[in-house]
């Protein structure tokens, strides 16, 4: 539960638990947990109104249950997300440059070079 996001229900003040959004292409209704940010086409709902939310008539809802401990990083995923970020931040070694050979003149004629074919 989050003490700063409240339920979106009106009238309701109490802490926001789950998230709802809609995928209109597929009539379905999906409540999850709480997202980590609140987003313009999703509503957050407190516990009673996540449990009691019905939709409406050819709609289906699909209610993901999502353990509070399980959701949370662990140990491993927060070591692979420092290793990565390490990784990232690494420079990278120079690479040498190599100047392109100048290619020699075959012929010229006004401001256009003909140039031999390289096999």
């Amino acid at each position: 539960m989050s003490p700063l996001r409240r339920c979106s229900r009106t009238a309701c003040g109490r802490p926001a638990a789950a998230t709802l959004t809609y995928a209109y292409s597929d009539s379905t209704a999906v409540v999850g947990p709480l997202a980590t940010y609140a987003e313009p086409h999703s509503y957050d709902l407190c516990d009673a109104h996540a449990d009691r939310l019905t939709a409406p008539r050819g709609w289906e809802v699909v209610r993901l249950d999502v353990d509070a401990d399980t959701a949370l990083p662990g140990e491993d995923d927060l070591a692979a997300l420092a290793e990565a970020v390490r990784e990232a931040a690494r420079p990278l070694p120079p690479v040498p440059v190599v100047a392109a050979p100048e290619p020699a003149e075959f012929g010229r004629r006004g401001h256009l070079r003909v140039i031999p074919p390289t096999s």
